[in-house]
């Protein structure tokens, strides 16, 4: 007599993860167990990455992403909910981030720019291939941003999301949402290019590097400590802060 399948739902919009011809209707899976696999390799070879995975019931009762599927169990599989707070532990994260930092794939990579922009500590290195960017996130603790689910899958990544929205400004909204970051945000402190912080510098030290306009109208000045660009309140400036005072209106909305 055959072992009966274990049963497993994926709640919310892990449903919409799943793989073609796996779901038997709303995100209920039956699944026979023919050898022996752990519930996190079982999820993601259905479809979803482990890092959209917020909680795991095993017939009613919580268990980690090592837990052993057995035959004719009920798992119930839910998504990370907003607002998802990296800096707590958690039964499945356990080890909680020491602070709010990102590391963006090349799929989402004007999301990095945004990120920066509103002061976050935001890596992006598009020439990494999946496995450095995977060590480099768990390496320096960072959340991985991908709309990659392999990436997302390996096994050093605790920490990551799979980005649904296509559009720069509606990704920047989601991640927002989902960690809870909401403003006053230090905004235009680090370098749009290198994602240093930004370092106060006298006009005086730079004059021979401004324009003629730039030189008779404005003041105040920053300079990456890296590459050396040169950062004031003009009119790029003014539109930048235009679209992130948007972004907060609709992130408020």
């Amino acid at each position: 007599m055959n072992d009966p399948p274990a049963i497993i739902v994926f709640h919310g919009d892990l449903g919409e993860l799943l793989g073609r011809g796996v779901r038997d209707g709303g995100g209920r899976v039956s699944y026979p167990v023919t050898r022996r696999a752990s519930v996190k390799d079982v999820i993601e070879a259905l479809g979803p990455p482990h890092t959209e995975v917020g909680g795991i019931d095993a017939d009613g009762r919580s268990v980690g992403f090592g837990h052993p599927l057995a035959a004719g169990e009920r798992i119930d599989v839910r998504p990370v909910s907003a607002p998802f707070d990296v800096l707590r532990p958690s039964p499945l994260r356990p080890e909680p981030l020491p602070r709010i930092a990102f590391l963006v794939d090349a799929n989402v990579g004007r999301l990095a720019g945004l990120l920066r922009a509103l002061g976050f500590d935001t890596a992006y290195e598009p020439a990494l291939p999946d496995a450095l960017l995977a060590e480099k996130a768990a390496a320096e603790q960072r959340i991985l941003l991908s709309r990659d689910r392999l990436l997302l899958r390996r096994n050093a990544v605790v920490y990551g999301r799979l980005v649904r929205a296509r559009e720069p400004d509606a990704q920047l909204l989601e991640i927002l949402r989902l960690f809870g970051l909401k403003p006053p945000f230090e905004t235009f402190s680090r370098c749009l290019r290198c994602n240093d912080p930004l370092l106060e510098v006298s006009k005086s030290e730079i004059l021979d590097r401004l324009l003629p306009l730039t030189r008779a109208h404005y003041f105040d000045f920053r300079r990456c400590p890296r590459c050396g660009r040169i950062y004031w309140p003009g009119s790029h400036h003014e539109r930048m802060h235009e679209r992130v005072e948007r972004l907060c209106r609709d992130l408020a909305g």
